[in-house]
């Protein structure tokens, strides 16, 4: 990004979004050079072969190679204006290795030539040799059998980049044009659109080509109320899919409407920022939530976060062990308490899994970004801890033999790390639907969409708040609460949860811009559940008193 482009962003409320989301060494393009066909496979794979035999022709034991290229729009309006359009590409090469029992990893933008990228391979060997100077233990690698060549790409019907820019904004301005009609006094919409183009090679004998893509509106409604200058704001409902621009293609049956619409396929915009428009004038005259004990019935547009916090980071095995600290500390999960067999990190409703394969999410790709094949697995069964997140260089700390898949970079120029795979609650095994859970529910708080949050470096005492909040008296639902948040530690929380809705309710939640590292990476990672019921949590009330 230029800096004639990044001025032109300043002073955006979504600039910041904006720019976390655009990968390392991005410049700006024109529109249709998104749709310009990336380098021949053919061609990458003379590359790759280039840098491998670079690297073991300088003494690598072990040698992978990744080619990007990254694609980026996005698409900012606020009321009935365009505030940008932004179109980005970031191309280029990274080598990592692994010589003399150390890793060394080197990278070069817009590589196109062989020795360039044989070049990078051997400053990455000397890299892994300097390194081992200071090395007391060596790099314990998982064995991966080679695959050969293959292939994966998202399960996309449409292609974002190949719907023009005019279609996007008609979109985008008729949706706020609709809020403004419906109550609301500001409205800021972005529509995200991302496309990763990487090729991934090792000496193992993988030869992986992925297309993968991601697409993410985003809103925010304000009202204020004139006469005393008080406001309220409510943000989309959407969640951030690896999908094509066919998520904004809605088909009915695949909505289920209640106290606000549930997007389980697609999702319908233009209903949604309507609803947000009326529910951010209600909030500003809400009742205030009084402080105490509530049963909370938790939405999976409010569980995403919930999860991603108190069970997708403290289950990366890097932050068990201490060895990452960066953006979301430690964890309270350590070892120990994992092989005791019998650690109740919540009741028997809890089941959580780690998934890379499951269509539509974020982190769905056929390899990861050290050649392993993507797959499910169990992280919490029937309440008990039963396995992390971990790659190829740590399995062997918990007596596994293969790597789990959940290795990524977030660019060609980023060394690849352990990163949180999809982590989701599993639905309930008995038939349970919404509104029979709140049947039974004498004194409670339903919540829906994610809002502010806080926890600790260990993961385990947690603060979070979200974006509508509906008291729940004797079965039925009263009303609307505003200023409302709830406060547990992990094993408390998870442990109080006494019921989840069934399949019919599961949806996925997620982010783009999950932070860790140090240079910091940023990833993609979706977390699905249905609707859960927490009885007896500890709700405060979050007004300023004056």
């Amino acid at each position: 990004m230029n800096r004639r482009d990044f001025n032109q962003l300043l002073g955006m409320g979504a600039a910041g979004m904006v720019m976390s989301n655009l990968p390392a060494f991005s410049r700006s393009v024109p529109a249709e050079a998104l749709l310009e066909p990336g380098m021949d496979v053919s061609k990458k794979k003379r590359l790759a072969d280039a840098a491998l035999n670079a690297a073991k022709a300088k003494g690598a034991t072990y040698a992978d190679v990744r080619i990007g290229r990254y694609l980026n729009q996005f698409v900012l309006t606020r009321e009935n204006k365009v505030q940008g359009i932004i179109n980005a590409e970031s191309y280029g090469v990274g080598v990592r290795v692994i010589a003399n029992g150390c890793w060394g990893f080197a990278s070069v933008g817009d590589a196109r030539d062989e020795s360039v990228v044989a070049k990078a391979a051997e400053t990455a060997v000397n890299i892994a040799k300097a390194n081992a100077r200071l090395l007391t233990e060596p790099v314990q690698l998982a064995p991966q059998k080679g695959f050969g060549e293959v292939s994966w790409k998202a399960p996309i019907k449409r292609n974002a980049f190949e719907v023009p820019v005019k279609e996007k904004v008609d979109l985008l301005l008729a949706a706020n044009a609709a809020a403004m009609q419906n109550g609301a006094n500001f409205v800021n919409n972005v529509l995200f659109q991302i496309n990763e183009q990487k090729y991934f090679a090792s000496t193992d004998g993988t030869y992986a080509d992925q297309d993968i893509h991601r697409i993410g509106p985003n809103f925010t409604v304000t009202a204020v109320d004139p006469a005393n200058g008080r406001f309220s704001t409510r943000n989309s409902l959407s969640a951030p899919m690896g999908m094509g621009y066919d998520y904004l293609q809605t088909n009915p049956a695949d909505k289920v409407t209640g106290v606000t619409t549930r997007y389980n396929k697609g999702y319908d915009m233009m209903e949604d920022i309507v609803a947000a428009a009326k529910q951010a004038k209600e909030k500003v005259s809400a009742k205030s939530v009084e402080a105490g004990k509530y049963d909370l019935i938790l939405d999976p547009s409010h569980m995403w976060l919930t999860i991603h916090e108190s069970v997708g980071h403290p289950l990366e095995l890097d932050r068990v062990l201490g060895y990452e600290a960066n953006y979301a500390g430690t964890s309270f999960a350590t070892l120990d308490k994992w092989q005791t067999k019998n650690f109740n990190y919540g009741s028997k409703e809890v089941n959580f899994f780690a998934d890379k394969i499951q269509p539509g999410s974020l982190g769905a790709v056929g390899w990861d970004d050290e050649g392993v094949k993507t797959k499910k697995w169990d992280l919490v069964k029937d309440g008990i801890l039963v396995n992390y997140q971990a790659i190829r260089d740590q399995v062997h700390i918990i007596g596994e033999k293969e790597s789990q898949g959940c290795c990524y970079a977030d660019n060609w120029s980023s060394v690849q790390f352990q990163r949180m795979a999809n982590v989701s609650l599993a639905p309930g095994k008995t038939p349970l639907t919404v509104d029979q859970m709140i049947k039974d529910v004498k004194k409670g708080i339903y919540i829906i969409g994610d809002g502010s949050f806080s926890i600790d470096q260990q993961r385990y005492n947690f603060q979070f708040g979200g974006q509508l909040f509906y008291e729940v008296k004797d079965g039925q639902i009263v009303g609307m609460l505003k200023d409302v948040a709830y406060q547990a530690n992990t094993r408390e929380f998870w442990n109080s949860c006494v019921a989840v809705c069934d399949e019919r309710d599961y949806r996925l939640g997620g982010a783009f811009n999950d932070g860790k590292g140090q240079p910091p990476q940023s990833s993609a990672v979706s977390h699905g559940s249905s609707t859960a019921r927490f009885n007896g949590v500890n709700v405060i009330n979050t007004a300023r008193k004056i």
